[in-house]
């Protein structure tokens, strides 16, 4: 390894990054000199960087130049700054930062930093695990202070002292709840940048994806994996749980198949390593069902193995609907042998394939009817030859005209596929 790439590798946020990743960054990466009490970036600017220290330090700073200025942080080797305005839905820069000494830094910019997260998911996880450190130290050091400076307060009597505990108490309720509000922001835009940010290009066939998640985050997912220029996995899959625990374990589920996928694995065998590293890692006791499939440009076959998820549904070009004969299937992560579905199905010209996972027939109105499988088979049959973005669009939308005032109880996840 170069001396750059040794001194990335020992970044905390790098430091599990494939070794190929490491020498991208270091070729990539550019270097930038700060010189002491320099200002890098101002509180309310527009964030387009996002910076690693290699040398020197820096300092985080609130209302800059004013008399209510304040040093909220320090940053030395190895930390980050910058984040928090690529992850604002504003992208504005929340504190001011300059250096203290002269000080090196490895800049990175947003479109770099997006792309890097695309790759490896797991470094988004990271990233929400020190920014949930920082949130806690904040909020301690907050804490510190605020009794600190009402001390003298509560020597004065027993009222005053009462008082005090119950705003505190009061204060650190709000505080947590901006924390776990902000958490869940942050978790929902990261679980978005996991997802596919645009729809695959397959000479022949058109393509649509939709989620719609019950809570911030959710268990479904979906993927469009390019094997060749003539093969294309799809995937479409529904955790067990909600909420949290189901996006962690969604993320999991998505980057083993991801793996697997890679390796040119059939669609059995790729589930089958899948199932055999959830059972390795879960102590959650969630499962996952997946529909795991590869689509052929030349023969225009999808071969699936189905792995206790919904069956495809499927438009023929006159209009008619059906679904594959259905076979023994059980999810991922129970079984320590995998139970899979498997079948073969020709999309000859004008056909369009409907995979979506159980929110959308178990969708409750407020008479507690379910949309059901009939309401989707006379939605599909009906819908227009329209490009397959707006027919899953206009299928949330005629889910949503049911559900009406009804809470939404699971995620909805819809890939459609069109064979032109």
């Amino acid at each position: 390894m170069t001396p750059t790439e040794k001194m990335l590798a020992r970044v905390p946020l790098f430091a599990n990054l494939p070794p190929h990743e490491i020498q991208t960054l270091a070729a990539t990466l550019t270097v930038r000199q700060v010189a002491d009490g320099a200002v890098l970036f101002y509180e309310g600017d527009e964030g387009r960087h996002f910076y690693i220290v290699r040398a020197g330090e820096l300092q985080v700073v609130k209302s800059l130049g004013t008399p209510d200025e304040r040093i909220v942080n320090r940053r030395g080797p190895g930390e980050f700054v910058g984040e928090m305005s690529l992850f604002n839905l504003d992208g504005k820069r929340t504190a001011s930062v300059r250096a203290r000494g002269d000080t090196q830094l490895w800049e990175m910019t947003r479109a770099e930093f997006d792309a890097l997260l695309t790759r490896e998911p797991p470094l988004a996880y990271e990233m929400v695990r020190v920014l949930s450190h920082r949130l806690t130290d904040a909020h301690n050091r907050a804490l510190a202070e605020l009794i600190e400076k009402n001390r003298s307060l509560e020597r004065k009597n027993v009222e005053l002292a009462r008082a005090y505990q119950e705003l505190q108490a009061a204060h650190a309720q709000i505080i947590e709840k901006e924390k776990l509000e902000r958490e869940l922001q942050l978790a929902a835009e990261i679980q978005l940048s996991i997802l596919p940010r645009d729809l695959p290009a397959l000479e022949g066939f058109q393509f649509g994806a939709q989620i719609m998640p019950a809570r911030h985050v959710g268990g479904d997912l979906y993927d469009f994996i390019p094997l060749s220029d003539d093969a294309l996995a799809i995937v479409i899959g529904d955790v067990s749980d909600k909420g949290v625990p189901a996006a962690i374990f969604m993320a999991q589920t998505h980057a083993l198949i991801r793996a697997a996928a890679r390796q040119n694995r059939s669609p059995r065998e790729t589930l089958e390593r899948v199932n055999q590293y959830l059972l390795e890692m879960n102590a959650s006791g969630l499962f996952v069902t997946v529909l795991y499939g590869i689509l052929s440009r030349t023969t225009r076959e999808f071969q699936y193995a189905r792995a206790g998820h919904e069956l495809p549904l499927v438009r023929d070009a006159h209009g008619a609907v059906w679904t594959p004969p259905q076979h023994d299937g059980a999810p991922l992560g129970v079984l320590d042998f995998v139970l899979l579905d498997e079948a073969t199905l020709t999309l000859a010209p004008g056909a369009t394939m409907l995979l979506l996972t159980d929110g959308v027939t178990e969708t409750f109105n407020a008479r507690r009817e379910q949309f059901g499988a009939k309401r989707l088979e006379e939605f599909f049959q009906r819908a227009p030859q329209t490009d397959m973005q707006t027919l899953c669009q206009a299928l949330l939308e005629e889910i949503a005209a049911f559900r009406g005032t009804a809470a939404v109880h699971d995620d909805i996840t819809l890939v459609a596929v069109h064979a032109a």
